[in-house]
């Protein structure tokens, strides 16, 4: 083969590996999501912000994944079987501290939102307390939902517990509490959180929907127990026919992240959440509370994940 034709071959296949190079390079790297079962409020939200990720960045694509809950998503993080997971403040707060198990080594990319917890009842229940609804069929929601924890907190600090003090109802799936309460085969479905689709369901139902949450006497007595829970505000028109504000306890719901997530890719999810902030609010109202400041505001810098305090650092909110 003469010395023109080599050459010729070489270049061939440099620009070969240069096209396969650049092909490589502009797929977008996939990032595996955990949300929760359909029909609640961590899918609902974990499908908006995904879009609005991927909307905001081609560079990544958030991949969601419909998961049983916190306490799957916290072990699916822990063996490296997703990138990133929605957790419950509680179910977050056992985790990372190792409380009543071995801590789990996992990084905050950003809060999701306050999780005030409480009770709905149809519009035309007989029930105004939760002392009213003991002995009572209940729904505390999945197997493997955070919710869980919240509640045996809360009414543990009243000196009552789900499994004993009510007719305690495991839903399958979230979806299914709001049609047990409104076909009446449930009396009350236990949720937490602002503009929770469980709630919305009920309280836009033919009978309408009425919230029964901690008195002030009750909050005081939970928090002299488990005085993580902070308290929180549900605002007025909140849901339909709300028309005060409600109070109650909680903790902020997580966005963790594996450890083993790179540095840039977390950046880049961070940021585009921030970037996307208006258009994912717009979709979806819960997301107002989804910002920067909040997650400085109540994550310790220490558990935030390198990439996510490059970018808080970067918009001036860390030093």
């Amino acid at each position: 083969m003469s010395p023109f034709r080599i050459l010729t071959v070489l270049l061939l296949l440099l620009l070969l590996l240069l096209a396969s190079f650049q092909a490589v390079a502009a797929e977008p790297t996939p990032v595996s999501w955990a949300t929760a079962t359909k029909g609640g409020g961590f899918q609902l939200f974990g499908q908006h912000l995904a879009e609005v990720i991927n909307a905001a960045d081609d560079r990544i694509r958030v991949n969601v994944i419909a998961t049983r809950g916190s306490r799957q998503n916290l072990e699916l993080l822990e063996a490296g079987e997703v990138d990133v997971g929605q957790v419950e403040g509680n179910a977050a707060r056992l985790a990372l501290d190792g409380i009543g198990r071995p801590a789990i080594d996992l990084r905050v990319l950003s809060v999701m939102y306050p999780n005030p917890g409480m009770f709905v009842v149809r519009g035309d229940s007989r029930y105004a307390s939760i002392e009213d609804l003991k002995g009572q069929p209940v729904a505390f929601g999945t197997q493997a939902s955070g919710l869980r924890i919240l509640a045996n907190d809360v009414l543990d600090g009243l000196g009552i517990h789900p499994g004993k003090d009510f007719q305690q109802i495991i839903l399958k799936k979230a979806a299914d509490g709001p049609r047990l309460v409104m076909d009446g085969e449930a009396e009350a479905l236990w949720g937490a959180g602002i503009g929770w689709p469980g709630f919305v369901a009920v309280a836009e139902g033919d009978a309408g929907g009425r919230f029964i949450a901690p008195s002030p006497e009750e909050i005081a007595k939970i928090r002299e127990k488990y005085p993580h829970l902070q308290e929180m505000t549900i605002p007025a028109g909140t849901y339909k026919g709300q028309l005060k504000d409600i109070h109650s306890v909680g903790l902020w719901s997580l966005i963790l992240a594996s450890p083993d997530l790179d540095d840039e890719t977390a950046y880049r999810l961070v940021r585009a959440m921030h970037q996307g902030h208006d258009q994912f609010t717009a979709r979806l109202p819960q997301g107002r509370y989804t910002q920067a400041s909040n997650t400085i505001k109540y994550v310790p810098v220490e558990r935030l994940h390198p990439g996510a305090r490059q970018f808080y650092q970067e918009i001036g909110l860390l030093p």
